[in-house]
């Protein structure tokens, strides 16, 4: 054989080793929620600076995600809703829902001079079942003593899309108003009493800033990086919160189920926002799946660990709210539970 042919046949065996094994393990491949992308961005750039593995995620939605997963096509989703019983059942294997942090969708309005407002949770239910169709209705003229509000018609204005955003905030009336819950439910998507749809934050938020005397729902980080005005809510102790990330990441200071696959919706935190929800990492329990080998296991354990701990002060200088302490703790869990093969991969 000539040296030719034998650096042909080395070569060979290098490209291969480079295709099935080192370059595989050091590219991780997710996809989904469009709602934590900023930060995901930012922590994917930083983390594979400091530990060379790209992370390469495309933001194209939770559903797209989680049917990634299913399809087994990418190592890790992203997702803003708990997925439901029907997917889970299309799953090959068991899902984890490992939190990353915390988002809050905000009652926001357009009103002559932005007055702060205060909402409480049959008010929202019914402005949204359109049983409320006035500013100047009696029980919000009570709820916000002080505040002269307009003898004015009132336009709902909500997603026309399916969204994280839209899970988070019908899961919560669903759990305040009984009405609700029969005639309407929860979900990514509903058919709604009432108003008009906006495709995404931006659609909801251009309805409202042009419709006077509007009233939507958009992702607390929206309504800060827009300027928009928005309401406290009273929570289920009869606090009225504010929204922010403090008291979005207290609404997690409650008890907290060991697979995470929670809804802080309602929380019954004293000083937590009561519209608020995590969004996740979805991950296979067992990594053993598609060709991924067990190296590509302990890359995705590495990582996960690094977002849920390392990486959780990115959160809220991008205005997202940290996981707090108990959510952190039940994570770690979650994360040690991975295995390969029946193996757990974090020893």
């Amino acid at each position: 054989m000539c040296i030719r042919d034998r650096l042909l046949i080395i070569f060979s065996i290098l490209l291969a080793f480079c295709s099935t094994g080192f370059a595989s393990e050091t590219e991780l491949i997710g996809a989904g929620a469009t709602f934590p992308y900023p930060l995901y961005s930012k922590m994917f750039d930083v983390y594979s600076k400091e530990s060379g593995v790209k992370v390469n995620y495309q933001a194209i939605g939770s559903g797209g995600g989680i049917r990634q997963l299913i399809n087994k096509t990418v190592d890790f989703a992203g997702s803003d809703a708990i997925m439901s019983e029907k997917e889970l059942a299309e799953a090959p294997a068991p899902v984890l829902h490992i939190p990353t942090c915390a988002g809050a969708v905000v009652m926001t309005y357009n009103l002559s001079g932005n007055p702060q407002l205060r909402f409480t949770p049959d008010i929202i239910a019914d402005i949204f079942l359109g049983k409320i169709n006035k500013w100047n209705d009696r029980r919000l003229a009570e709820a916000n003593p002080g505040v002269k509000l307009p003898d004015m018609n009132m336009t709902v204005v909500h997603r026309s899309d399916g969204s994280g955003t839209t899970f988070i905030f019908s899961g919560y009336l669903s759990k305040v108003s009984s009405e609700w819950k029969e005639k309407v439910g929860s979900g990514t998507s509903l058919n709604w009493p009432t108003g008009l749809g906006g495709k995404g934050n931006p659609g909801v938020a251009g309805l409202v800033q042009q419709t006077p005397g509007s009233v939507g729902y958009v992702e607390l980080i929206y309504a800060f990086q827009n300027k928009m005005p928005y309401g406290t809510v009273k929570n289920k102790k009869g606090n009225f919160v504010t929204p922010t990330l403090t008291s979005t990441s207290k609404a997690a200071d409650t008890n907290l189920p060991d697979d995470m696959k929670v809804m802080l919706t309602d929380t019954d935190a004293p000083d937590g926002y009561p519209i608020s929800g995590f969004t996740w990492i979805l991950a296979y329990k067992d990594m053993n799946y598609g060709g991924r080998t067990e190296g590509k296991a302990k890359e995705v354990v590495k990582l996960l660990w690094w977002m849920t701990h390392e990486g959780q002060k990115y959160a809220e200088p991008l205005d997202y709210a940290p996981l707090s302490k108990k959510a952190v703790e039940k994570a770690e869990k979650l994360i040690k539970s991975i295995s390969y093969k029946s193996s757990v991969v974090m020893k």
